[in-house]
This record gives C-alpha cells, sequence and structure tokens, in this order.
C-alpha cells in the first residue's frame, strides 16, 4: 500500500480502511445494530443520574419530603440497575461478533496467503508473515469487540451530557463548553503524532519477528560458527527501536493526560466561580451546581475514553494497513477461465524456447527445449546454478515462465487446473520437510488412514514395506518441529513414501540421495529402481554415477542445453558431460 505522510492522507487513508474493516461486520449486522441500539440506550440513560440527584436535592432534600426523597433514590438505582444491564449485554454481543470477525479475517489471510506463489515468499521473510496472521490481526480485537460501538457510545455521552447541562443552565453549559477549542487543538496534535509512532511500533514488531525466526531456524550454523554475540547485536538493534518507539508513545501520552485533567480542573472552577455567586444572589440552586459538578466531570471522561479509543484505532489503523497490503498483494499462479482436469499423462511433455528468471534482467533459463515421453527416466545435470531445479518449479508450476511454451499430451500445462496437475507430480527432494504429526500422518498428507494398521497395510501395498522396519519404533511417535529427531536417511525414506502413496504420474527425484551416508544410499537406490519401473520420472543429481542408467541425460550449463542424450553417447562426444564424469571419477578414486 502506499506510504502516506501528510495529515489529509491520513484522514483519507483511515476513512478508506474502516470502510474495508466494517466490511467484516456485514454478516453480524443484526447483533451490531441490537449493540448500538443498547448503547443508545446506556448513553441515555447514563447522564439521567446528575439531572435526578439535582431533583433530589431541590425538591425533596431542601424541604425536607422524605417520602419524595426516598422515591427518587429508587428511580436513581433502578436506572443503574438498568444501564449496567444494558452495558453487560453490549459488551457480550460485541465480544462475540469480534471474535468471528477476527476468525474470518485470519481465515482469509491464511487463504491467501495459501494461494501466493513461490515467488512472493523468496521476497517476503516468515517472521513478517506471521506478524500479519497472528500480532496484526490480534491489534484489531479491541477495535471490533468494543472500539468502534464505544466510541459510537462516547460520542452519544457527550451529546447527551451537553442536552442535559442546557436543559438545566444554558449560561453555565456555555462557560463550560469554551474549554472546547483548547481540547480539541491538543487532541488533533496527539492523534497526529500518535498514529505515525504506531505505525513504526508494527514495522519493528515485524522485523523482531522476522529477525528471531531466522536465528531460531538458522541456530545450529549459529552455534557452529559462534555468531551468538553478531546476532544478538542484530536483535538488540531492532529492539532498542522498538522500545525507544513505546517510549515516545508513553511521552506523548504523558503530556496529553495531564493537558486533559487541567482543563477539567479549569472547566470546575468555572463552574464554582460562577454558581457561587448566582447562588448567594438566589438565581440558581446547590442542586444545579452539584449537578453540573458531575456533567463537567462526566464530560471529559468520555473525552478521555475516546482518546483511548482513539489509541486504538490508529494502532488498528497501522495493522490494518499491513493486512490489507498482503491481502492485495497479487503474486498468484492465476488458472486458466475454463482450465481442464489432468486425468492421465499419456504421451509426453514438451519443454518449447522456455525462458524464466527470478530477478528481473538475470535469465536462469534460456531458450530451454526438450521433451520426456511417457515411462522414460530423464535425468538432468549441471553445475549449481544452471537451472535443474528451476525446471520442476514450472513443470509443477510453482511459478510462471515468460514465454515458450510446456505442454503435457500437447495441451498447455497452463490451462490444466493447478490443483488437479500437482496431485499427479511427485517430487522426492533433497531436503525434506516434515510436520510436528507422527509419521505416518507425514506419509498420508491427503487422506490419513483410521489406525496404524491400516497406514502399514497401504504402505505394503507399494512394496515399500521393508522402510517400516527401520521406522516402526517411532511411526506413531510424533514428530519434533522439520522432524529434527531423525536422521537424514530416515527423512527422505519417509519422502519417498510420501511420494509413492500418492500414486503419481510423474516422479521428480531432486538430489534425493546427496544428503545421506552410503549405506543408506544404497539401500534408498535400490528401492527407486524398483520403484520406477514404469513409471515417468525426472532426476536431478550431482553424482553421475547414479544416472547412467537413465534413458537420456539432459546437460544444462548456465541456464542453457548443452547437450542431451544416453550416457554412453554423451561420453563419446566428449562434451561437457564427459568431461564432468571423469572429473567426478577421478574424485571418487581418491
Amino acid at each position: 500500500m502506499k506510504v502516506i505522510s501528510t495529515d489529509e492522507e491520513f484522514k483519507q487513508i483511515d476513512f478508506k480502511l474502516l470502510k474495508r474493516l466494517i466490511i467484516y461486520l456485514k454478516p453480524y449486522k443484526w447483533q451490531t445494530y441490537l449493540a448500538i441500539f443498547l448503547t443508545i440506550l446506556a448513553s441515555a440513560l447514563f447522564p439521567l443520574r446528575p439531572y435526578l440527584i439535582k431533583i433530589a436535592i431541590d425538591d425533596y432534600i431542601s424541604i425536607a419530603d422524605w417520602n419524595g426523597l426516598l422515591n427518587i433514590i429508587l428511580l436513581i438505582f433502578s436506572v443503574l440497575i438498568i444501564n449496567g444491564a444494558l452495558q453487560f449485554a453490549q459488551t457480550y454481543l460485541m465480544q462475540w461478533v469480534g471474535q468471528n470477525v477476527l476468525l474470518s479475517i485470519r481465515q482469509n489471510l491464511f487463504t491467501h496467503i495459501q494461494n501466493l506463489s513461490l515467488k512472493f515468499f523468496d521476497k517476503n521473510p516468515v517472521g513478517r508473515l506471521v506478524t500479519r496472521v497472528t500480532n496484526d490481526v490480534e491489534v484489531l480485537n479491541e477495535l471490533f469487540s468494543s472500539g468502534v460501538v464505544m466510541i459510537i457510545a462516547d460520542l452519544l455521552l457527550i451529546c447527551w451530557i451537553i442536552a442535559y447541562m442546557f436543559f438545566i443552565n444554558v449560561e453555565l453549559s456555555l462557560l463550560t463548553l469554551t474549554i472546547l477549542p483548547v481540547l480539541i487543538i491538543a487532541t488533533y496534535a496527539f492523534k497526529t503524532k500518535v498514529r505515525v509512532v504506531f505505525r513504526d511500533i508494527r514495522k519493528t514488531v515485524a522485523q523482531l519477528n522476522s529477525t528471531f525466526n531466522e536465528f531460531i531456524t538458522g541456530i545450529s550454523t549459529v552455534k557452529q560458527f559462534t555468531q551468538e554475540e553478531e546476532q544478538f547485536k542484530k536483535f538488540d538493534e531492532t529492539n532498542v527501536i522498538h522500545r525507544n518507539l513505546w517510549v515516545k508513545s508513553v511521552f506523548y501520552y504523558a503530556v496529553f493526560f495531564p493537558i486533559i485533567e487541567m482543563l477539567s480542573t479549569i472547566v470546575l472552577g468555572i463552574i464554582i466561580w460562577y454558581a457561587a455567586e448566582n447562588i448567594l444572589s438566589g438565581f440558581m440552586t446547590i442542586g444545579i451546581l452539584i449537578a453540573f459538578l458531575q456533567y463537567a466531570e462526566m464530560f471529559f471522561r468520555p473525552i478521555r475514553d475516546l482518546t483511548e479509543k482513539f489509541t486504538t484505532l490508529q494502532s488498528a489503523m497501522a495493522s490494518s494497513e499491513r493486512i490489507f497490503g498482503l491481502l492485495d498483494t497479487e503474486e498468484k499462479i492465476f488458472e486458466a477461465e475454463n482450465a481442464k482436469e489432468f486425468k492421465t499423462f499419456i504421451n509426453k511433455i514438451e519443454f518449447k524456447n522456455i525462458n524464466f528468471s527470478y530477478v528481473q534482467e538475470k535469465k536462469v533459463l534460456e531458450n530451454i527445449s526438450f521433451d520426456v515421453k511417457k515411462g522414460e527416466k530423464l535425468a538432468i545435470v549441471g553445475a549449481t546454478g544452471s537451472g535443474k531445479t528451476t525446471i520442476i518449479n514450472l513443470l509443477s508450476r510453482f511459478y510462471d515462465y515468460e514465454n515458450g511454451q510446456i505442454r503435457i499430451d500437447g495441451i498447455n500445462l497452463k490451462d490444466f487446473r493447478i490443483s488437479s496437475l500437482r496431485e499427479k507430480i511427485a517430487i522426492i527432494q533433497q531436503d525434506v520437510f516434515l510436520f510436528s504429526r507422527t509419521i505416518y500422518e507425514n506419509i498420508f498428507l491427503k487422506d490419513v488412514p483410521k489406525d496404524i494398521e491400516s497406514a502399514k497395510e497401504e504402505i505394503n501395498k507399494y512394496g515399500i514395506g521393508c522402510i517400516l522396519d527401520s521406522l516402526s519404533d517411532i511411526f506413531q511417535t510424533k514428530l519434533a518441529e522439520r522432524g529434527a529427531t531423525l536422521s537424514a536417511g530416515q527423512r527422505q525414506l519417509i519422502s519417498i513414501c510420501r511420494a509413492l502413496v500418492a500414486n503419481p504420474e510423474i516422479l521428480i527425484l531432486d538430489e534425493a540421495t546427496s544428503n545421506i551416508d552410503s549405506k543408506t544410499e544404497q539401500i534408498i537406490e535400490t528401492l527407486l529402481n524398483d520403484l520406477l519401473a514404469g513409471r515417468t520420472a525426472i532426476i536431478i543429481a550431482h553424482r553421475l554415477s547414479t544416472i547412467k542408467n537413465a534413458d537420456r541425460i539432459l546437460v544444462l550449463h548456465h541456464g542453457k542445453v548443452n547437450d542431451i542424450g544416453t550416457h554412453e553417447e554423451l561420453l563419446q562426444k566428449d562434451g561437457l558431460y564427459a568431461k564432468l564424469y571423469r572429473l567426478q571419477m577421478f574424485k571418487e578414486k581418491k
């Protein structure tokens, strides 16, 4: 969203943001209307008490009418009871509405983030996104639970107080309101300063979360290279900025509230000074003075409350700017209007003149063309950064290519429904991600079997029951975050199970055996050789010895196709592949 600076822009963006936020109240409009109605009743009853006290003093106490006084006391007590009941109902109702609204906002955010392309996540730290879904949404809690309605209540209360004051005595009312210009100026100055501070506070909270998330994720690297002190300095810098911003906001409060108290005291002094002379001369009663003293105190109470609510509103505006900034992000992979279901893979996959770059003017793939036939095992090799994994990302539509075409059975990849396309593709990656669930829940991500025995039977159907032998003791145990308590080999075995129970049409191995020991690698390679029989597979590998039996090998160099052929054909050509192969063989012999 656009960064704003001037006060006029502040007002404009406030209105636009409030309008977008209030839309979330639409499903609960009748509950909101009822809460507002209860608020109107409560705000009308609350300032009735000083007026009744005036009547009690002037009409009953002054003439010693004790029966009349008892009746007015009972009336005052009844008003208090009814007002309390109205406030309870209004508070409960708005809290219920507020929590439902927050639920909707979180769901919208989570769904929107799920639909964003991987390109978005390449540019946005995890901590910042976590802040949007947690901290920023939570800031809206008070706004929806009580903020909007209580602002209405306080404004109505001020109107009712002024109305009662003018009804009782016009001169005293005008004297009381002489302080308003100073009050308006002070409130406006406070509002302007606090808005900027709260926006900066939300930014620093996001930075804190991002820094802390990066630190925890890379804790082993931090400890290995003794970077604790450097990481502390980085965190402390942001933390100090965050502290200073809050101190700044406290300073504004510390200046503003004494000003309100001082103005309130001045008003009380004016009322007493004016009333004293009029009481002595018989133009005013003591009941009027006491009522006005109470009204003056009441008048400044909603002013103070409005300031608090305004602070809530300012904080909510800062958070909602960031929430809607995320919701307005359109970095998505879009489907065609009449997207087709990818039912089954029949013939071949074709890459035709594909160009792609993660960053503008820095091409990762340039004019790439090749095909993969059904049942074929295509290996892709090349130096780091040559574009091997990018080809897989494009085929799975994690990213969209800039020009050229990828076709499956003659149909443009972009004409398929994304979910149906990805259901037919399984990827076994080098870095396996596991959720904090049991092993069998990690294997059956989509359709989790009802019990352990059903899960084991399902795995045995695919001829991979031998994997269970090494996982049997921990099969039902809930894993630590990212499967940290498992070995690399165990994580890879789970990844293979996960891919195969999905029964994919196309199986992709992205350097699946590069981070495991030789013994586990042999087990996995033997297992994969059996499982790849009859399947279409794309295999990315650094170790060229592991892909000698591939039907064809695609050699990439600086994002371009350098060569393609069988292992023997490429060796005979004595090109880049032959050089890489001889170099690896030399290193392995050493």
